[in-house]
């Protein structure tokens, strides 16, 4: 996918996420796709149908990178965000993970669900995307008239010395095949995939479900879709093919008088979706007055989810207006919104960012991430039974 201008370029690396978005969030809206709800399931009721259709989606997402790596066709190593950086800041990935999950119990739905429920005319999901998109986007940048955020505040003194440097990328093939990373890629790619796949048509049940084995296959492959795309856009400057990234990097030297630049080059690598830190930018952008230069893969995505839900809606007649229940209802909400936005800039990712688009680049941190998401929304969810019987 070459063009022969910047503009034409990013078009279409704009409008492609927002197709492949609308995509997802139409198919998630009608299989009732649900990472919350995979928990919920699990940890209520001992049903794993949906938990096994998020796991379709991480072994889709996992033995497609693993093919298409290993032929040249996507790069899943310097990625926005950097999941295989050298840097593991374990700490902030379980906890993060671990106050995303306790959130998304609380709110009722992880970054995604709450994109869908907008699209369904769940009102209350639209005060949780507020309250998100600014903890989000304090997180990262700072106050008015100061230099600090809240992580350079609340978190990076105690929780940044526990990083650890490593010698390698932090994904599994790297740390594990250091001699030889390209095979070690490919074998522990191939292993976990095979595996993963293997847990999930175990279950007769799941094998049954036309609906969970849909959501599962179509989220995984929009991840991976992503993933190709952006890794194959290329801007033709004076016959040297730039990715959009570089071509940013090296502006002054190639763009015309008249361009418009983007604010900044790092939101235009190779990427899949996440949820979080794209509803703060969604906010920084609202704010500038819609100003194009700050336009980015998160903001169409984000736009596409709850459009592809609202057409989906419309369709299947299933579009309602809700509101909080009670008093209980809006702090419940409120409160999960918060530990959302926190956890899932902490930890660089959602149900979504980390448990299927990091997962898939086999990151560790991302494993690490996935695992105390599930752990913190379990536990939450025993809790509130507990309270709840009490009463």
């Amino acid at each position: 996918m070459i063009y022969e201008d910047f503009l034409s370029a990013q078009s279409f690396f704009l409008w492609s996420t927002f197709v492949i978005a609308l995509i997802m969030g139409a198919v998630v809206n009608k299989t009732n796709f649900c990472t919350m709800g995979a928990v919920s399931d699990w940890v209520n009721m001992g049903d794993t149908g949906r938990m096994r259709a998020w796991v379709l989606a991480i072994a889709v997402g996992v033995l497609g990178v693993m093919a298409l790596e290993a032929a040249g066709m996507v790069n899943v190593t310097s990625t926005f965000p950097p999941y295989r950086q050298t840097s593991l800041p374990w700490l902030e990935y379980v906890l993060g993970g671990g106050l995303f999950g306790i959130g998304m119990s609380l709110a009722s739905g992880c970054g995604n669900k709450t994109l869908i429920r907008i699209g369904g005319g769940n009102l209350k999901s639209i005060m949780v995307l507020l309250v998100i998109a600014l903890i989000a986007y304090y997180m990262i940048n700072p106050f008015p008239g100061s230099d600090q955020t809240l992580y350079s505040t609340l978190f990076y003194p105690w929780t940044n010395p526990t990083a650890v440097a490593l010698s390698t990328n932090q994904d599994l093939g790297a740390m594990l095949f250091s001699d030889n990373v390209a095979t070690g890629r490919m074998v522990m790619g191939g292993v976990i995939g095979v595996l993963l796949l293997a847990w999930v048509f175990k279950s007769a049940d799941f094998r049954s479900s036309f609906d969970n084995i849909l959501g599962g296959l179509v989220v995984g492959l929009v991840v991976l879709t992503a993933w190709y795309v952006t890794s194959n856009i290329a801007v033709n400057a004076d016959g040297e093919m730039m990715s959009l990234q570089t071509y940013v990097q090296e502006w002054d030297m190639y763009a015309p008088a008249d361009a418009v630049k983007p604010a900044a080059a790092g939101p235009l690598a190779s990427q899949s979706f996440t949820f979080i830190n794209p509803m703060g930018q969604t906010l920084g952008y609202a704010a500038s007055g819609f100003e194009r230069t700050l336009l980015t893969f998160g903001i169409m995505a984000l736009a596409g989810v709850i459009a592809g839900s609202l057409l989906w809606s419309l369709i299947s007649r299933s579009f309602r207006i809700e509101w909080f229940a009670s008093g209980r209802d809006f702090v419940n909400h409120l409160i999960g919104a918060i530990l959302m936005g926190f956890g899932g800039v902490l930890a660089m990712g959602c149900t979504i960012g980390q448990g299927i688009t990091g997962f898939s680049t086999l990151a560790l941190g991302s494993i690490l991430t996935f695992i105390a998401i599930v752990i913190g929304s379990a536990v939450t969810m025993k809790v509130q039974y507990f309270l709840m019987m009490r009463e």
